[in-house]
């Protein structure tokens, strides 16, 4: 999978304080991403905007959540396969206005 991003320099690891997984039957479910609203402002995100979240494993795209309750340089995980408490993961905002690197879609 080629990558929908550049890594910035500056961004900043947060460590995954915990993990929601949802069954099939239950109404609210999907990828999600809690963080506190410190971290997503200095990332310049917004509650409900698509975020990339890279694990140590994979990249998966998910919903952010602005959350006072989560602690501070942690997030909350949901349903995103591949991260486990306690691991660290990056949260990006996606480049969608230019194509992945390497690729030329005009050629």
């Amino acid at each position: 999978m080629s990558p929908l991003y550049r890594r910035p320099q500056s961004s900043r690891p947060l460590r995954v304080e915990g993990f929601v997984a949802t069954r099939a039957s239950d109404p609210d479910r999907g990828p999600e991403v809690r963080m506190r609203p410190d971290h997503a402002q200095e990332r310049m995100m917004v509650d409900g905007e698509l975020v990339i979240v890279e694990g140590p494993r994979r990249q998966q795209l998910a919903q952010l959540r602005v959350d006072e309750t989560v602690p501070r340089g942690g997030v909350v995980i949901r349903d995103i396969a591949g991260v486990a408490p306690s691991e660290v993961v990056y949260v990006l905002k996606p480049d969608l206005d230019e194509p992945p690197p390497g690729r030329n879609l005009l050629a």
